[in-house]
């Protein structure tokens, strides 16, 4: 990230309550339809296309007849030929004997997907505290993906835990991916920083024609809540094709059009064969998506759903994107310290770039003078449209001239990044005082 020479945020995925399947050699297995299959929590037992082996002894306890279980490196697509599911026929002892429902291959890293049954393992296991307590400290991440979130106590547990390792500032994004999770999505909206829909998961979890309601309810929540949402699992083929297919690019489309914060890639970008064109092909079908985006749409959907009064924050930042349609601005500058007023300029969804400086905050302690803030401009990279620029410390000290050497800084930026021109106008939205003023200017001839 140093080399890039640019503003980059860290995301630490935790495991959770992921089940692997033991299989230490890593030597593929190739299993075939009708065929029996026995999951057995004794370990000592070598994997095979007899016997599959996970380390949770209360597997057999969970399930029943007719359960259905997955199995694959990113679980089932639909696509893939290294996962496969299997159907339960019966439990003995410790063991749980399956009947194969598709011929697969399964190699490596093999993760086991029980649909909707609450399996007793704990919201961060013990890998996860290690390294976050080392790795994360050490390295102040910037964001947190909780996996398998349940309830809103997984947050508030990871929260505890974020704060006895001096990881106040770090923000939790909370994973949907289970039907539980989804049964208590307004109570973690509420608590969590941000939300990402682990569609893989929730695709086993969910029949199929009840995911995309569930997609479309959970990020109209977060927007009206002006909560970050990251859609998950969206070009699946490109693991091993240069091209996404149709159905694919029509769905990241939809996710921007639908008011989506960002796109997470996995499997494409972890072990794909294409991962630069990946990226690349996915930036473009967003920036297309974004060009025929009704914002003014979303702006009053959001605005209604606030309703009146509205609180002196909320009426100003809605009062700044409203005045940026109408005015037809090339680009909204918000001052802040702290990303609050970035985060509401941004929940009303600009139809514009929003370049948040990110003014430094001093702080001290008993034994030094620091200035902070370098984390929130980081953080402000996981909301829609905003580009946070991390002001010079000697902006905040230099008085009277704070806000207009920041924006200074944001208006030489925007030129050299080809988003402004000779009479283009702008919004400003900035604090005087303990006021919120927005004003409009025109940049010269």
């Amino acid at each position: 990230m140093k080399n890039a020479k640019k503003l980059c945020a860290v995301m630490l995925d935790t495991i959770g309550r992921e089940l692997p399947i033991c299989n230490q050699t890593g030597k593929a297995i190739e299993l075939k339809v009708d065929d029996h299959l026995t999951i057995t929590s004794d370990v000592s037992k070598e994997p095979s296309a007899e016997f599959l082996p996970v380390n949770y002894s209360g597997l057999s306890e969970i399930l029943k007849k007719g359960d259905t279980i997955f199995l694959g490196q990113y679980l089932f697509t639909g696509s893939e030929n290294t996962s496969v599911w299997l159907e339960v026929l019966e439990t003995n002892g410790q063991d749980v004997i399956c009947l194969v429902k598709n011929t697969a291959t399964i190699a490596g890293f093999t993760l086991m997907h029980v649909s909707q049954v609450h399996a007793s393992l704990p919201n961060l296991s013990d890998k996860d505290k290690q390294i976050i307590s080392e790795w994360g400290s050490l390295n102040s991440v910037d964001f947190i993906s909780l996996s398998y979130t349940r309830n809103v106590e997984d947050v508030r547990e990871l929260r505890a835990f974020l704060r006895t390792n001096n990881l106040h500032e770090t923000q939790v994004f909370a994973k949907i991916e289970t039907v539980e999770g989804f049964k208590h999505f307004d109570e973690i909206l509420q608590e969590a920083d941000g939300i990402i829909l682990g569609r893989g998961n929730l695709g086993i979890d969910l029949p199929p024609e009840k995911v995309f309601l569930f997609q479309k309810s959970a990020v109209y929540k977060c927007n009206v809540a002006g909560k970050p949402v990251i859609i998950a699992r969206v070009v699946d083929s490109m693991t091993g094709n240069l091209r996404p297919t149709r159905a694919e690019a029509t769905d990241v489309a939809n996710a921007v059009l639908d008011g989506a914060d960002g796109i997470l890639l996995g499997a494409e970008t972890l072990r794909g064969l294409y991962p630069i064109q990946t990226i690349k092909i996915v930036g473009r079908i967003c920036a297309e998506a974004e060009t025929v985006c009704n914002h003014s749409v979303l702006f009053k959907r959001i605005r209604n759903h606030v309703g009146e009064p509205m609180s002196h924050a909320e009426a100003v930042a809605s009062s700044a994107v409203r005045a940026a349609i109408k005015v037809r601005a090339a680009l909204i500058v918000v001052f802040t310290s702290s990303g609050r007023a970035a985060r509401l300029i941004s929940k009303y969804r600009p139809p514009v770039p929003v370049f948040a400086v990110v003014i430094p905050r001093l702080r001290s302690t008993s034994l030094k003078w620091t200035f902070t803030t370098s984390a929130q401009a980081r953080q402000l990279l996981g909301l829609r449209g905003v580009y946070p620029i991390l002001a010079s410390p000697n902006v905040e000290t230099s008085g009277a001239s704070t806000e207009e050497s920041g924006l200074k800084i944001a208006l030489d930026h925007g030129i050299s990044v080809g988003l402004l021109k000779p009479n283009d106008r702008i919004v400003i939205f900035q604090k005087v005082g303990d006021s919120s003023v927005v004003k409009i200017d025109e940049l010269p001839a």
